[in-house]
């Protein structure tokens, strides 16, 4: 037998987090995040890692275990425990994060099992996990060292090494060290930062720039972050206290994480900060706060509809100020960003963003430095970058060849590539066969190339639909062909140039004889060169045929 190390997904992309560890009949799953859409995935809401593997070996299946509180490490959870129920383990701040998703998803009644990384051990199969704290964006995020029949396996995605945290809990070097003086087989590690310089800033140093720009503000201050952001919020909550100004949450996502979190500790603030939105809209404009879902720009957030002035509660004006701290990172967010960023713009609004150099936001993920200071504390025989992208990856190799690894001993694995390790050494082993899955609504995994080839032609040239009249018995047009079109040529010009169109189709069709198949394959054949001739457009075709 052999540990295989199995990354499911997770490494050519930035999201979508998912790892396998099998010995034998024991499995574990490490995070099950969700991905992101790209722009041209029209109508997609989410894309989930390929469950098939992990079903197909239910059997083996001891636990799920969970890193920290980010929607590519947790979001995918509920839909893997739609088909397989097996036990989940975190820290509390995750666990209640990950409670509050399977319950939106209509799972109730789930327990996470809860660890606490200073003290706590797990035994799951013949697998033996020692949890330890790391430093990252959000609070209570772990590092995992596993013991397998082969050795010591360090599994560490999203870190930092910041001194300074926001939750006063930083990075558990000491722990990490004394985990790894007996040897380390391999790690797995965060690559993201590997084309970074330097060490990653610490969150701390955020909190002062927030107050240096809130201080001078006389109108109403609007700040957004990440949901899960809990440090962030944290640190606003600290400045409005300060600045007299009281704090209205605005957003579901925003509201119930920052409940949980207050609830379990990790949000502190007096009791009279916070107020609710009609509270807020009655105070003074140089006394309130309100930290606001939506900067990643998301169509209809709570932040996308105060920029476009269509909030029903809430408006941003001349003398207010907005504060985004977060970076357009996930893929096909940017653009969106820049809309409401430049709709506040228009509307007088102040502006305080990513492009403006102002450092109010810094990475979660380790740069260089904080990279090569894992390699130097856990002193690993194989590396495995996760995490990043192909690029990333391999800046991440070129760190660990400078430290001393060998070339053969840092993998670069592709979506769903096996990497076994036995006897000491470390190969690929082939490749688990993957795809991804995408979520429209409530179908999974339903939206396939097909799918989004015809969204994408909609998108682009949109549809001419041809009514047909048949004559079953003589097999002829029984009346003339009406063409109406939508997103394909102006509405005016529907009439005449439609309308020519259906008269060449109609003689067409007379000069030969067909059913409604012939005439389907035909139209459609026939209209997309003469269409394509015409305008250089290819519009969907969709007859509609009546046999009369």
């Amino acid at each position: 037998m052999a540990l295989r190390l199995i990354t499911l997904s997770g490494t050519t992309e930035v999201t979508e987090n998912l790892y396998i560890y099998e010995y034998g009949n024991d499995m574990l799953v490490v995070d099950c995040g969700v991905g992101f859409p790209e722009q041209e995935m029209y109508g997609v809401d989410l894309v989930i890692p390929d469950f098939t593997y992990i079903k197909e070996n239910r059997g083996k299946l001891r636990a799920i275990l969970v890193t920290h509180g980010h929607e590519d490490h947790i979001g995918a959870i509920p839909f893997l425990i739609q088909d397989v129920d097996v036990p989940i383990y975190s820290t509390k701040l995750v666990a209640g994060f990950i409670e509050e998703k399977l319950a939106d998803y209509g799972i109730k009644g789930k327990r996470v099992n809860v660890f606490n990384p200073e003290q706590d051990t797990l035994s799951l199969g013949v697998f033996k996990i020692i949890p330890f704290r790391v430093s990252h964006s959000v609070p209570d995020a772990v590092g995992f060292a596993i013991d397998t029949p082969e050795g010591r396996v360090f599994h560490v995605p999203d870190y930092k090494f910041d001194w300074t945290p926001v939750d006063g809990r930083p990075f558990d070097i000491a722990k990490a060290a004394q985990l790894a003086s007996g040897g380390t087989l391999c790690v797995a590690s965060d690559c993201l930062g590997a084309t970074t310089p330097g060490f990653t800033e610490s969150e701390y140093a955020i909190e002062g720039k927030i107050e240096a720009i809130a201080s001078k503000v006389g109108g109403k201050v609007f700040f957004t972050t990440i949901s899960s952001n809990i440090s962030r919020m944290q640190q606003a909550l600290n400045v409005a206290v300060k600045l007299g100004r009281r704090v209205a949450f605005v957003g579901r996502s925003i509201e119930s994480k920052a409940e949980i979190a207050r609830n379990l500790g990790y949000l502190r603030y007096p009791g009279n900060a916070v107020v609710s939105i009609k509270q807020a809209t009655k105070l003074p404009k140089d006394k309130v706060m309100y930290i606001i879902s939506g900067c990643y720009g998301q169509a209809g957030s709570n932040l996308y509809r105060v920029a476009l002035g269509e909030h029903d509660r809430i408006s941003a004006e001349v003398g207010d100020v907005v504060i985004f701290s977060g970076d357009p990172a996930p893929p096909g967010t940017k653009n969106s960003v820049d809309f409401v960023v430049d709709k506040l713009i228009e509307a007088n609004v102040e502006v305080h963003y990513y492009d403006i150099q102002e450092d109010l936001h810094v990475s979660g993920h380790g740069s260089q430095e904080d990279i090569k200071t894992l390699f130097a504390v856990l002193k690993p025989k194989y590396f495995v970058p996760i995490g990043g992208t192909i690029r990333h990856m391999r800046a991440y190799k070129d760190l660990a060849l400078r430290m001393g690894a060998r070339a053969e001993n840092v993998f670069e694995p592709m979506p769903g590539d096996i990497i076994e390790f036995k006897e000491g050494k470390g190969y690929k082993a082939g490749n688990v066969p993957v795809k991804n899955v995408l979520v429209d609504g409530l179908g999974i995994g339903d939206v396939g190339e097909v799918v989004l080839r015809d969204r994408h032609r909609l998108a682009q040239d949109g549809i001419a639909i041809v009514l047909l009249q048949i004559d079953r018995n003589k097999r002829t047009l029984f009346s003339d062909p009406e063409i109406i079109s939508r997103g394909f040529v102006f509405h005016g010009e529907q009439k005449g140039f439609l309308g020519a169109t259906a008269k060449k189709l109609k003689g067409e069709l007379m000069s030969r004889k067909v059913d409604k198949r012939l005439a389907w394959n035909f139209t459609i054949d026939y209209l997309e060169r003469y269409f394509y001739q015409k305008t250089g457009r290819r519009p969907m075709i969709l007859p509609v045929i009546v046999e009369v």
